[in-house]
């Protein structure tokens, strides 16, 4: 097993990207903390977990609370011990265009990806020098490298996301930490069936020309990236010996974009 033994916390965890990272990091070994908003949502990807024979704990974490993220990496760390990975994957989306965008939608989808992601790095570092190594990962997006249009703040966020990787690559070199950012193509969690119906409205197309025509035009292939896609690559990342692979950004998005 890739992972055996390593302690892992990823934020978002309760559904989605996050929880299909959270059991395939258990079926390679690691001891993994679901942190989520929700508290159900983060027991029920708990039990899938130890239903499977992994080992799981839920933590409660809103990632724009810096006294929640600090207490809960605190809690993970003195129930295990240390911190080995830590996946800043939590995040939300907002539709519209620029002009009718409000300030307050704006800033709470940078609080979310930007300041969430700084708030576990800053914490989980500390862990992680004291450890002596370890891998900081950042969940990403194909609008990491380009826009599309009415999502100026999530593309924007994504982008920072870069910056921050590639800032932690560099200051955690010396302490053994590595730091990557996964960037996936479209996959069809409930973030995105949601963008669905609202591009759809804000366009003036069919849902099915979203879908045809919008986030799955320039891939090779004509599919979604899927959840098996991206937990694959975070395993992956967080497996990798060295500091070979360090402040590098992953696409995973069936060519739909090409660095």
């Amino acid at each position: 097993m890739r992972l055996e033994n390593r302690i892992a916390l990823i934020t978002g965890a309760g559904r989605g990207i996050g929880r299909a990272i959270a059991e395939r990091y258990a079926r390679e070994g690691a001891l993994v903390a679901v942190a989520d908003l929700d508290r159900a949502s983060a027991d029920d990807a708990v039990a899938a977990i130890q239903a499977t024979g992994g080992t799981a704990m839920a933590v409660v974490m809103d990632v724009t609370d810096e006294q929640a993220v600090e207490a809960g990496v605190a809690s993970v760390v003195n129930n295990w011990g240390g911190l080995d990975i830590a996946l800043a994957n939590a995040g939300v989306q907002h539709i519209d265009p620029v002009h009718k965008l409000a300030y307050s939608d704006w800033r709470k989808v940078l609080d979310v990806h930007l300041n969430g992601a700084f708030l576990l790095t800053r914490a989980a570092l500390g862990q992680m020098y004291q450890r002596g190594g370890g891998s900081m990962l950042y969940m990403g997006s194909v609008h990491s490298m380009e826009a599309s249009p009415l999502k100026s703040p999530y593309v924007t966020a994504k982008h920072g996301l870069l910056g921050l990787c590639r800032a932690v690559a560099k200051e955690g070199a010396e302490h053994r930490v590595t730091s990557n950012i996964i960037c996936p193509g479209f996959v069809r969690t409930p973030l995105v069936e949601k963008q669905i119906p609202e591009q759809a409205r804000e366009l003036g197309i069919s849902e099915d020309a979203v879908i045809r025509d919008v986030m799955l035009k320039h891939t090779v292939d004509g599919e979604f990236t899927t959840l098996d896609d991206v937990a694959e690559l975070a395993v992956h990342l967080a497996a990798f010996p060295s500091a070979a692979l360090t402040g590098q950004s992953v696409v995973v998005s069936h060519g739909w974009h090409m660095q």
